[in-house]
């Protein structure tokens, strides 16, 4: 026993040695990340072979798509560590309004590709791009960037609300036309993670969180298919056979797996037994080909991400990587949380996929992309800053050329707030120069008799002058302005 607790405390020591090296991070984001996709291609492979197979297609098909998706997620990634962070910040708007666009044109028929009912996708030819999965990401990164500038400046209430708020109630109004509630929730999550993590008072955070939660509660009973889901949650043995049968059909495959799982490939639900066991449901695969450990595993896996993130936020110097790092981090776990918890059965049934783990090429290429931009901001703290600029690159940095990080400066981001500040002070100042030489030009197209004296409004009219008791005769509108002879004849026409 005393060799046993030896062991694990110079294991401890070890551990905690190797989290004190500046790029820990780093290495930490690269491991979840290719660790979490190599496991979600080979559920995926043995998750939905068998119903491809039957279906007439090849067993690989499916399969075939995620590894390109992975490919494609993977050149994301890697472009994303070498993003400038003034590159991304300048970029934030307009990759945001394009997305935001690009939910708009996913609506018209003939642009947007309809599946099962709902309008989600676009057909690019080889691959299909869902819009709802970029704006995600567009979100994140602008909603940072406009609550860092506005927080730097000391903004108020009205400044870190508007224009974010309208916003996101305007991408989350686009996604349920589709309709996609899900993805709904998803970018509520993003939106109250901003806020919170954006310094907004507890008291008005509580009450928008609050009215979230009654909005989504009200359309999940909008619609016939969401009602009926919520309705198995509550009521899951009313229809075993119809709308509570996946649900029901997930814990039979979870309770399945044990302890040690029965196998990897040997799996008896995805025999068409569990619906969407690929996508969806791929956690109950999971359990039920791994066991219990491996659904720990993944759990862990999704543990260590969340201690990373608000790591490497905490730890960040920018403003801006602070509120990028844990939003995303807040986005991630809430989606795999959420996922799990409706196949373990402690929520009902949304649709939210599992990250980089569940079917799916647009979430798994966007979700890796959201990956490497957290990844290049753990380059950009303090100690790894420092260490990277002093050659201590590691084999992985050294592998893929990577750019060495810049180093924030709290003088050069006061200068680049100036320049703003100044920018918007002589934009404010011409236009007060147009306003008034339109009141110029005004005044000069009155006629000579007309016209007010320089340096008065024009659009403002005089007042009529008051004998003494102006607040009483103005609101006594029954008596003449002009002057009268005596106190009877008040009130009569001339």
């Amino acid at each position: 026993m005393t060799e046993t607790k030896r062991g694990s405390a110079q294991m401890g020591t070890k551990f905690g040695a190797w989290l004190a090296r500046p790029l820990a991070s780093f290495h930490l984001i690269v491991t979840i990340a290719t660790l979490l996709t190599v496991l979600g291609l080979v559920m995926v492979l043995s998750a939905s072979s068998v119903e491809a197979y039957a279906d007439g297609r090849s067993a690989y098909s499916l399969f075939n798509q995620q590894a390109m998706f992975a490919a494609i997620g993977c050149v994301l990634f890697y472009l994303a560590l070498r993003i400038p962070l003034r590159r991304l910040r300048q970029w934030s708007f307009p990759l945001f309004a394009g997305s935001v666009l690009a939910l708009v044109l996913v609506l018209i028929p003939g642009i947007g590709s309809q599946v099962q009912g709902s309008r989600r996708w676009v057909d690019l030819g080889l691959i299909s791009v869902q819009p709802s999965e970029i704006v995600k990401v567009t979100l994140v990164v602008w909603g940072a960037h406009l609550l860092a500038s506005r927080h730097a400046e000391r903004a108020n209430l009205k400044e870190l609300l508007v224009p974010l708020v309208p916003a996101g109630l305007l991408v989350c109004l686009l996604v349920v036309l589709e309709p996609n509630l899900s993805t709904t929730i998803a970018l509520g999550i993003v939106l109250a993670a901003l806020l919170w993590f954006g310094g907004l008072p507890v008291r008005l955070f509580v009450t928008i969180a609050v009215s979230g939660v009654v909005a989504a509660a009200i359309l999940a009973l909008s619609a016939g298919y969401r009602s009926d889901r919520m309705r198995a949650f509550f009521n899951p043995g009313d229809d075993p056979q119809g709308i509570g049968y996946q649900a029901r059909q997930a814990l039979y495959s979870l309770a399945d797996g044990g302890i040690w799982g029965r196998g990897l490939g040997q799996s008896r639900a995805k025999w068409s037994y569990l619906p969407n066991s690929h996508n969806d449901f791929i956690f109950a695969i999971i359990g039920e080909e791994l066991g219990f450990l491996g659904c720990a595993l993944v759990l862990g896996l999704f543990a260590l991400f969340v201690y990373t993130g608000l790591r490497i936020s905490s730890r960040s110097a920018d403003p801006f990587l602070r509120l990028l790092t844990a939003t995303a981090t807040t986005w991630i776990t809430g989606q795999a949380l959420i996922n799990i918890g409706y196949v373990v059965g402690l929520l009902p049934v949304t649709g939210l996929q599992l990250p980089l783990v569940s079917a799916g090429g647009s979430s798994l290429a966007i979700t890796l992309f959201m990956f490497g931009i957290i990844a290049n901001a753990a380059r950009h703290e303090p100690e790894a800053v420092s260490a990277l600029h002093a050659g201590q690159d590691g084999r992985f940095s050294k592998l893929l050329r990577l750019p060495k990080p810049e180093v924030y400066s709290t003088a050069r981001a006061d200068a680049a707030r100036a320049r703003s500040a100044a920018a918007k002070a002589a934009k404010s100042a011409e236009k007060a120069r147009a306003d008034r030489a339109r009141a110029e030009r005004a005044r000069q197209a009155l006629p000579q008799g007309r016209r007010p004296q320089s340096g008065a409004d024009p659009g403002r009219r005089r007042a009529p002058e008051s004998r003494g008791t102006g607040s009483l005769r103005s609101t006594r509108a029954w008596e003449p302005s002009y002057p009268v002879n005596h106190a009877r004849d008040r009130g009569r026409s001339r």
